[in-house]
């Protein structure tokens, strides 16, 4: 749990418009320039005052000094008090404090400022940390303001920035956040637009006072729980679909040997000997079997799943408030098909696949099966059922327990496990990564779907229609792909950084 929240005053807490435009209009006034329209003067809540009057109206410095002068000369008794605090801040922050949480105050405004405004409002005392800009101009920017509070929330020893969030509604308070190293949460109903906190690259947005409280409150609702409830939460699930996907394939197995052993000329389905007499099953049966498992297994626990997955979504929507663009579709699409390449070629080449005789039983059951039913089985059906129970339960159950780094990597290896065998094992593992990326860069569990689809496809499809292509298997092919790959995932991240 992120226990330092760092809250910016204007735009977060407060709505300052009337105060501040009223008297940024009076400065103007001082000097010649007369605005009447105060939703034009909306720029100035946030940023430092002697950058706003050099960027939107020209000044030097020292004419924007003497400006930030002119506005203290009305805000210091009028303006400071034309404000209001925005509905459910008060009983939000009565709330995290009494979970636990340190609040603090980061804003640029003067500190003399911020404590009026606080105790004018009676919510001064939530907070053991109040720092604002000074009066002499010093401490202006939002990064020493943050450094400052953060100097005074850890005194005499290291900042844990892994437990700190800034909480602010300007890109000013995301880049400030970011320069320190912390988890920035933008809000929207303040003064940034929805545009200019998606250009800083906020961590989360959240749109409204309710949502923000939800949000902050809710790893204080999951600590809550024991280690032990939090791994059942995710345990259950997956243990209950092991048992019931393989009861229902056993039973289903027992059913067509029953049916091998009455029936007779199912070719489709059975082995037989030279007398015709059933003799085992066909890879079309063996296929069957396996869908019947995976169906059965996700249909029993298909509550739980989707209980996770809605939670997940909820938490993903506050840093996925626009959809990704097509063209990035394309390049998950095209990088995820190189990677299968790639890493296909590299397992091949490095012989562990020749080595492996589980792997080999693996590939001639995949292969024994009619090319249809096969790509339903394997290339549509499985992975489904396995993004659902993977991606769908257990990460999304980990991104909420730990960092989402870990928990990308526990999942991925997880999956790998899930295999047994190596070079399984070493496929599932690299692709889980990619698929968890995938799940959270676009924050939709269709996208790792379609990193799954696309990789059973065509490893199914390379089984069978590439093995004899001379020149293929080779590692300077292996090297271009995985090259191709890193590209993809390349051109991504220079969009937006997520893990």
């Amino acid at each position: 749990m992120k226990r330092y929240l760092l809250f910016d005053l204007d735009g977060t807490l407060t709505d300052p418009k009337e105060g501040i435009t009223t008297c940024v209009q009076y400065a103007l006034k001082a000097f010649g320039i007369w605005e009447p329209d105060l939703d034009k003067l909306e720029p100035f809540i946030g940023p430092p005052l002697t950058d706003s009057f050099m960027e939107f109206y020209h000044m030097d410095r020292a004419q924007a000094q003497a400006a930030v002068e002119k506005y203290r000369e009305r805000f210091r008794d009028i303006g400071i008090f034309e404000n209001k605090v925005y509905k459910g801040i008060p009983g939000m922050l009565k709330d995290l404090k009494r979970k636990g949480f340190i609040l603090a105050v980061a804003s640029s405004k003067p500190t003399v400022f911020v404590n009026r405004i606080l105790e004018h409002f009676g919510i001064a005392g939530y907070f053991q940390v109040v720092v604002g800009s000074e009066l002499d101009g010093a401490r202006v920017e939002k990064t020493e303001v943050i450094q400052e509070a953060l100097r005074q929330l850890f005194p005499g020893k290291p900042v844990d920035k892994d437990q700190v969030r800034m909480i602010g509604d300007r890109r000013f308070d995301v880049e400030g956040a970011h320069s320190q190293g912390v988890e920035s949460v933008a809000v929207s109903y303040g003064y940034g637009s929805l545009e200019e906190l998606k250009e800083a690259r906020a961590d989360y947005i959240v749109r409204s006072v309710k949502e923000l409280h939800r949000f902050l409150l809710r790893e204080s609702q999951e600590t809550q729980l024991t280690p032990f409830r939090q791994f059942w939460q995710f345990a259950f699930p997956f243990v209950l679909f092991m048992l019931v996907r393989d009861a229902a394939a056993y039973g289903f197995e027992l059913l067509l040997f029953w049916a091998g052993t009455h029936i007779s000329g199912a070719d489709f389905l059975f082995l037989t000997d030279s007398q015709g007499t059933f003799a085992g099953f066909t890879g079309n049966a063996v296929a069957i079997t396996e869908a019947v498992g995976y169906a059965a297994g996700i249909g029993a626990v298909f509550g739980q799943i989707r209980q996770i997955i809605d939670a997940t979504a909820r938490d993903m929507r506050l840093s996925h408030l626009k959809r990704e663009p097509v063209k990035n579709y394309l390049i998950l699409f095209g990088l995820s098909v190189y990677a299968v390449f790639g890493l296909n070629i590299l397992l091949e080449i490095t012989g562990l696949t020749g080595r492996s005789s589980a792997y080999q039983a693996v590939r001639t059951g995949f292969f024994s099966a009619n090319m249809a039913l096969g790509l339903f089985c394997y290339g549509l059906l499985t992975p489904v059922a396995e993004e659902l129970m993977f991606r769908g339960v257990i990460y999304g159950s980990l991104r909420r327990m730990m960092n989402r780094k870990a928990a990308v990597i526990f999942s991925a290896l997880l999956f790998g496990v899930y295999h047994w065998n190596l070079v399984q094992g070493i496929y599932g593992a690299v692709m889980g990564c990619l698929m968890a990326y995938a799940y959270e860069y676009f924050g939709t569990i269709r996208a790792a779907l379609l990193v799954h689809i696309t990789a059973n496809l065509l490893a199914y499809g390379m089984g069978s229609a590439l093995s004899g292509v001379e020149g293929f298997w080779t590692a300077p092919v292996c090297v271009l792909f995985l090259a191709a790959a890193a590209g993809g995932i390349f051109l991504l991240r220079r969009q937006k950084k997520v893990l």
